[in-house]
């Protein structure tokens, strides 16, 4: 990273734990000494609505509006507008910053979201509110706060096993460092400008993905209702999943070619149930897994013999039938002996008339649809039943066909994955290159005070 900028001429060490050195004019400082401090509202999820004060609570923090947060283009859930008459200690101003107040995972100790706009803005739920003063620039602030240098002092201080906690105290007691007011500032638009340029690559990236995985889900839907052969005759199905199939294919309702069974989970107090356990358990987050090797619980013989948990065996599928996320609907191919719990359902083919990895593609291929149906549109809201799934229809090609056009879909899946890995990894080369530039802008690392907005961008602005 330096080799393309200079550095500056003189260092000086810190005793700073994450940071070794930096320019000599710079100084170092707290974050208790160039911010105050305040706390979001003491509201839940079911406070929040569609219209009245935008607000951003620790969700939006880590999942959606990471960095920076701008109601004008950012589409925020609000709150109540009587909250500007009783809770005006949680309004934010631009250039506060927004502090996820919890994670699940050390990585994301330390998100942090920060308004760029004038609008007015709450700070939600499980948030810590930090307002940098006017001395800083809020900028720079936020790319040092982004910094590999800060984060890892809030990572090392977090508490917590499960869920870890980021407290003001841990906040307050951070180390920070800078140089003058006006070379801040020349530091922020530098990061801005190269910034965005970065942002810019990775989101073709990810729209390259986007595009890659449509087009894999197009050959498979086609091949799955359509065959392989363009040249066979066809044949209406009369069902709103299909419309036509070839001439030779037949057509049905699942349950006639599987039986559907539900899962359970063992009494958790009962210790016979689960200790020592050496029969595999899945959940339903194990549907993204697509394919299933192993199991991350298990319970044991006893629980098996006493409860109504089901036996799952290699090639049967199993599906996620209750989630508001994009759990629900997801079948995946279990390829180990396990038991599943109430949120799953067993899908066991009958004989030799359906490969199983057939099935697994044409469920797949309806995914939209089944979501849509368990959304309102037939099933009972929000989750699917085990009577939903054997009502689904179902085609099936002679038993050839279908390893052939199973074989042609493996052939196929490999030519978009071998593409999509390749974007992805162009994505975390980028972030990795905009890490790096923002740690050695923030930490003096390179020199960028002569640095000039190029001639294009200072006619955008």
């Amino acid at each position: 990273m330096v080799g393309r900028y200079k550095e500056y001429p003189e260092y000086k060490n810190t005793d700073i734990k994450f940071l070794k050195n930096i320019p000599t004019h710079w100084v170092t400082s707290k974050v208790r000494y160039i911010s105050s401090f305040g706390r979001g509202l003491s509201i839940t999820k079911a406070d929040l609505q569609d219209s009245g004060v935008p607000c951003v609570s620790y969700g939006e923090v880590h999942s959606m509006f990471g960095f920076e947060v701008d109601p004008k283009r950012h589409l925020l859930k609000c709150v109540n507008e009587e909250y500007l008459k009783t809770s005006s200690y949680a309004l934010l101003s631009k250039g506060d910053f927004v502090f996820a107040d919890t994670s699940e995972d050390i990585d994301g100790s330390g998100n942090f979201t920060q308004l760029i706009s004038d609008e007015r803005v709450f700070a939600g739920y499980h948030t810590v509110i930090v307002r940098p003063n006017l001395k800083n620039h809020y900028r720079f602030i936020a790319y040092l706060f982004d910094s590999a240098e800060f984060r890892t002092q809030i990572q090392d201080a977090v508490k917590g096993v499960k869920v870890f906690s980021i407290t003001q105290a841990i906040l307050k007691s951070a180390d920070v460092w800078f140089p003058s007011y006006e070379e801040q500032q020349k530091i922020a638009n530098f990061l801005d400008h190269e910034i965005a340029k970065i942002d810019t690559l990775i989101a073709k990236q990810e729209k390259l993905i986007e595009l890659l995985k449509e087009k894999r889900q197009a050959v498979i839907s086609h091949a799955v209702t359509k065959g392989l052969n363009p040249d066979i005759p066809m044949k209406k199905t009369g069902s709103n999943w299909v419309d036509e199939i070839p001439q030779h294919w037949r057509s049905g309702r699942l349950g006639y070619f599987a039986r559907i069974g539900n899962g359970a989970t063992p009494a958790r107090d009962n210790k016979e149930y689960w200790e020592k356990g050496s029969i595999g358990w899945l959940n339903s987050s194990k549907v993204n897994d697509e394919v299933i090797y192993e199991a991350d619980q298990f319970i044991t013989p006893l629980a098996l013999s006493q409860t109504s948990v089901k036996l799952v065996v290699p090639e049967d599928l199993v599906m996620a039938i209750t989630g508001e996320g994009q759990t629900r609907g997801r079948v995946a191919i279990c390829q180990i002996n396990a038991t599943i719990n109430q949120h799953l359902a067993s899908i066991k083919i009958y004989g030799q008339q359906l490969h199983y990895e057939f099935l697994f593609q044409w469920l797949s291929s309806n995914y939209e649809r089944i979501r849509y149906e368990s959304s309102g549109a037939g099933a009972t809201k929000g989750a699917i039943t085990c009577g939903d799934i054997s009502r689904y229809p179902i085609i099936v090609a002679p038993i050839k066909e279908q390893i052939a056009i199973i074989e042609y879909l493996k052939a196929q899946t490999t030519k978009f994955m071998h593409l999509i890995n390749k974007s992805e990894l162009q994505i975390n080369l980028l972030k990795e290159r905009k890490a790096a530039l923002i740690s050695a802008a923030v930490t003096g690392k390179i020199d960028v005070r002569d640095w000039i907005i190029p001639d294009e961008a200072q006619r955008e602005r």
